[in-house]
């Protein structure tokens, strides 16, 4: 199925209900939530996903989790999608919580023929058992760590999301404490209270997730690097490799390939929901 709406689909008698959409660069999807649990994947671009406390982006051919009911907002950079939306009493059970995942091969042609199946499909037949391999995968699918946490203290979140809007990997817990007015060590136990990471790990996360959306908007590792205060792209280079598992390289090299042969996009409106 493609370029449907969910809630025209959703009383469709099957478990799993897989639309295909493809969306102009930039569409923003209003923060909704579904009945259903929902697998969104991203065949090409990338895809910034908020979530209550925190943002998630997610990289190219990669996926983000949805549990059912849970209100989300995403922001569509050269996106074309292909979700399943499962009903709740069939969720595997290790996917409780939004994350991001990693999409094996496998999953990921699962994904591209169910999209091709009839809505209605026949259970008993190649198409159930495709749905049941793919519910399969996606139970033991790896987590990412992409999600930019955020403090539920109004000072603190207000700190974090000025860094959001102006990263800087220099930036010291030291002048965040004077900001509070508290000492540093009061500081790094309370920023680690409410977001369940240290500072260094939060700010270094923040950054290489900021990035990932730059990197597959086409724009150069040398500009992010410096924009992002690393020394070096070499240094930040490293540092993203770490933790993504991916050079820099690898999804600037995917965002020039993507943009060679992204096709004409249908029209849709800010309210859609898919």
């Amino acid at each position: 199925m493609r370029n449907s709406s969910i809630d025209t689909l959703d009383s469709t008698p099957r478990p799993v209900i897989a639309i295909g959409t493809d969306y102009p660069d930039g569409f923003l999807l209003r923060r909704h939530q579904h009945r259903r649990a929902q697998l969104l994947y991203g065949s090409t671009g990338v895809m910034k996903v908020t979530i209550g406390q925190g943002d998630w982006v997610v990289p190219p051919q990669q996926a983000v989790w949805i549990p059912p009911q849970v209100e989300h907002e995403v922001l569509m950079l050269g996106v074309s999608t292909r979700s399943l939306y499962i009903e709740p009493s069939v969720v595997p059970v290790s996917r409780a919580s939004c994350e991001v995942i990693g999409v094996s091969p496998l999953l990921r042609q699962l994904l591209i023929d169910a999209v091709e199946m009839p809505l209605a499909y026949e259970e008993q037949g190649r198409d159930g058992v495709l749905v049941t391999l793919a519910l399969l995968e996606i139970g033991q699918a790896q987590a990412l760590p992409l999600r930019i946490p955020l403090p539920r203290d109004s000072r603190l979140l207000a700190r974090c999301q000025a860094f959001l809007q102006r990263p800087d990997i220099h930036e010291s817990p030291l002048d965040w404490a004077r900001d509070l007015y508290v000492s540093e060590r009061s500081f790094s136990r309370f920023f680690r209270e409410q977001t369940q990471m240290s500072f260094g790990q939060w700010r270094q996360r923040a950054c290489v997730v900021l990035a990932l959306s730059r990197l597959s908007s086409g724009e150069s590792i040398t500009r992010i690097a410096l924009d992002l205060g690393y020394d070096s792209p070499a240094a930040f280079s490293t540092m993203f490799r770490r933790l993504i598992g991916q050079a820099p390289s690898y999804f600037s090299n995917n965002a020039a390939t993507a943009g060679s042969r992204r096709a004409p996009q249908p029209s849709l409106t800010n309210d859609t929901r898919r």
